[in-house]
């Protein structure tokens, strides 16, 4: 069942002018204050920004995981927040998220864990559901670990199954919040290339919040910039244009070439 009807000559994720505070009172503090970014589908768009800049709360509103005090969420064309409870649990299948601490469940086995959405939401009998599993961890490179438990697990091992687990009901969005913060650099690496592959294989947009801007250098051609709340620049790394205008986006046109030595000449921004 599909939540997202897209129109393909408009973009996939619209965030039009959204503001979003935290706390009340003298301790009301704007994590967001008029936030605007497109996203088209198949695209990979990191979000970059200092500690704080409000990159998180502006990724997890793309799935209304946090609500807007102003501004729209349109998602496929549709303002996610006048959606209903039954149409927005939809659009949210079509829209799977990776988390920073994995957030897989201990008393589950790898395949339990990547079936728990399938489970939870009745999309498939036992058989395709079983065989939608095998799918997803063949995909990320982790078949053989079906039947472990997740405390056997290393940090990259962990994310993989995260991913798997947010492909298992098959969304054409993946939301990545910090997914690489706890991994060694050559984890690291392996992981990007596993979101790139899953990118040019199955077509799913990804938008992806990291403060390491080395890895959103590696795997991103778009990277939108926040600073005091707002979109402060939407660098396309494979345009020829003029230098960035802020510090961060400096720092990854530097990365850049960092990154076609890590991946290859032509392996970046393919």
């Amino acid at each position: 069942m599909n939540g997202i009807d897209a129109n393909p000559a408009a973009p996939l994720i619209r965030i039009d002018g959204v503001a979003k505070a935290f706390g009340a009172g003298v301790d009301r503090s704007a994590a967001l204050r008029g936030a605007t970014l497109d996203v088209g589908a198949g695209e990979i768009v990191g979000i970059a920004g200092r500690s704080g800049a409000g990159k998180s709360t502006l990724l997890r509103m793309i799935n209304l995981l946090e609500r807007p005090d102003r501004g729209r969420i349109l998602v496929g064309g549709r303002d996610l927040a006048r959606l209903g409870r039954a149409e927005l649990r939809a659009a949210r299948r079509d829209i799977g998220m990776i988390f920073q601490q994995y957030n897989l469940l201990q008393n589950l086995t790898v395949a339990a864990n990547v079936a728990f959405p399938l489970r939870l939401h009745g999309l498939l009998n036992a058989p395709r559901r079983e065989q939608r599993v095998r799918e997803c961890l063949e995909l990320v490179g982790i078949a053989d670990k079906a039947n472990a438990w997740p405390a056997q697990l290393s940090g990259g091992q962990k994310q993989r199954v995260a991913i798997a687990r947010a492909l298992a009901s098959q969304p054409r969005i993946l939301l990545c919040d910090e997914p690489t913060s706890a991994l060694d650099a050559e984890t690291t690496r392996a992981l990007l290339l596993t979101l790139r592959d899953v990118n040019a294989r199955l077509g799913v947009t990804i938008v992806i919040v990291s403060h390491e801007l080395q890895a959103l250098a590696a795997l991103c051609r778009r990277i939108a910039v926040i600073e005091d709340g707002v979109v402060a620049e939407d660098i396309d790394l494979g345009a020829t244009i003029a230098p960035p205008r802020t510090a961060l986006g400096r720092e990854l046109a530097f990365y850049r070439s960092e990154a076609v030595a890590l991946f290859g000449r032509g392996a970046q921004h393919a």
